[in-house]
């Protein structure tokens, strides 16, 4: 059995709290025991990151993109064995975890290696002056993360902080611990200082303990809406920056000129790719009515193509969810789109595979006949749940698309390069997607409008969230007072 401690600069802390259960989704058993984070402990983990900063900050951008670089090569070389870790934690296929979900973290320790040295300011002249502004770091930041991606996003929100200049501390979700420690020994191995990158773990106790640390100038949250607006109102009191990404019910509009293979695959990932537990997925999907017989057609036929088993299986295209409770909110919803009125297309059921009986396992589910006002249309499912409506015409079908409280996501499938753009001017969401989805290379910005939150992952815009602007303004004359 596996036990798991806080983790700062290479070293096991102890807290003495009672350690929490690491369960495998595709099997229902306990894999690891996780000892979580004491307050007293972040006290001294913020101590100590807060003094390890003071000489990062002086460290020049150069520096400090090597050791990034580095340990992205080492992730990059380990690839296969934090796919696995990855696989483990969250039960999704091993296919995604290798080729995509994996590569996508040192991706970003690349991407802001790269760019570490570059941290332009301003320059302004007067008469008899000069001035000038400066991006400096923030301090100690932390970020909290989600079940679903947790080498991404330990990486995503990490990397921009430590090439700025900051020291970081990561509580990833108490669902999936294990990944956090397969970043934290790269940085580590890298030359990293001890004290800049800390992982800590627990529940939401530890979480608010984060929020409200006086010693901690900002926290990066990736999470429901619900804890986002716990988060702002936790890091009211000592004024913390935040950065939230949050979730979505994201609309994907099928025009009818686009191409029907395309526009079948497009939906079937933006649907079903790591069983649908993806907070940008277009589970909305609005189909004009001209193609829509056919659409629904092959999309019935194509989900029944989908295996779902074994994830560390590469032949499996469908993992298991993250838990137990987890798959229950999923069935019910599906209990709710059957009493609403839509017409189940495809799946509905919880599957039990030879060898993995007591995982948390369901068939991609597909809805038809779906209307605007039902819940499986405007509540977040997060599993693998697409929902199938009807529309006429452009205006529509836009209007539609922008009538909820999210804005995290959006794409649209056409041939037509002018409604392309016309369409995602009008699309009210942080990432638009033309004739593909959910793709997030590290050097454009990702997050949400409205209730999806704010601040942005990836790109400069991360390396200014982790930044404030300091202005310096420099008298060259003797000073002449009214005193």
């Amino acid at each position: 059995m596996i036990m798991k401690h806080t983790y700062v600069g290479g070293q096991s802390r102890h807290s003495g709290l009672e350690p929490f259960d690491k369960i495998y989704p595709a099997t229902g058993e306990v894999i690891a025991r996780i000892e979580p984070t004491s307050a007293a402990l972040l006290d001294e983990i913020v101590a100590d990151a807060a003094e390890a900063q003071k000489a990062w900050a002086a460290t020049s951008g150069t520096e400090r993109g090597r050791i990034l670089l580095r340990a992205a090569k080492i992730l990059q070389d380990r690839n296969e064995q934090v796919a696995r870790v990855e696989v483990q934690d969250v039960g999704k296929a091993i296919a995604e975890a290798e080729s995509g979900d994996v590569p996508s973290g040192p991706d970003a320790l690349e991407y802001f290696g790269g760019i570490a040295r570059d941290m332009p300011g301003t320059y302004h002249t007067y008469p008899g002056a000069v001035g000038f502004t400066q991006r400096v770091p923030l301090g100690v930041c932390a970020g909290i993360g989600a079940w679903n991606y947790p080498t991404q996003i330990a990486c995503w929100k990490a990397a921009p902080a430590l090439a700025a200049g900051n020291a970081f501390i990561l509580k990833p979700s108490e669902e999936t611990p294990l990944t956090a420690y397969e970043v934290a020994d790269a940085l580590h191995e890298a030359g990293l200082p001890s004290g800049l990158f800390s992982v800590v773990q627990g529940d939401h106790t530890i979480g608010r303990a984060i929020c409200e640390h006086p010693g901690i100038a900002k926290v990066s949250l990736t999470g429901g809406v619900d804890t986002g607006k716990l988060i702002i109102k936790q890091a009211a009191d000592t004024l913390k920056k935040v950065t939230l990404e949050l979730g979505g019910k994201s609309p994907l509009i099928v025009f009818e000129d686009a191409d029907l293979d395309d526009a079948v695959g497009v939906a079937l990932s933006a649907n079903f790719y790591t069983s649908g537990e993806v907070c940008s997925n277009g589970t909305r999907v609005f189909v004009h009515r001209s193609i829509a017989d056919t659409f629904l057609a092959e999309v019935a036929r194509r989900t029944a193509t989908i295996r779902v088993g074994d994830p560390m299986d590469p032949e499996v295209h469908m993992g298991a969810l993250i838990s137990e409770e987890h798959l229950n909110k999923v069935m019910d919803y599906i209990e709710i789109g059957k009493n609403e009125g839509a017409t189940l297309l495809a799946g509905g059921n919880r599957v039990s595979p030879q060898g993995f009986e007591n995982g948390y396992f369901v068939e991609p589910t597909v809805f038809s006949g779906c209307t605007d006002d039902m819940r499986i249309v405007r509540e977040e499912i997060f599993g693998p749940v697409m929902s199938v409506l009807v529309f006429d015409d452009e205006d529509e079908a836009v209007r539609r698309a922008n009538d909820t409280f999210f804005g995290l996501g959006a794409g649209l499938m056409t041939t037509n390069l002018a409604r392309a753009h016309r369409v995602a001017d009008q699309l009210v969401s942080g990432s638009v997607w033309v004739n593909t989805y959910n793709i997030c290379p590290p050097d454009m910005p990702f997050g949400g409008s409205k209730q999806s939150g704010f601040g942005r992952e990836n790109s400069r815009f991360a390396l200014e969230g982790y930044t404030e602007v300091r202005s310096t303004y420099m008298d060259l004359s003797k000073f002449e007072g009214s005193y």
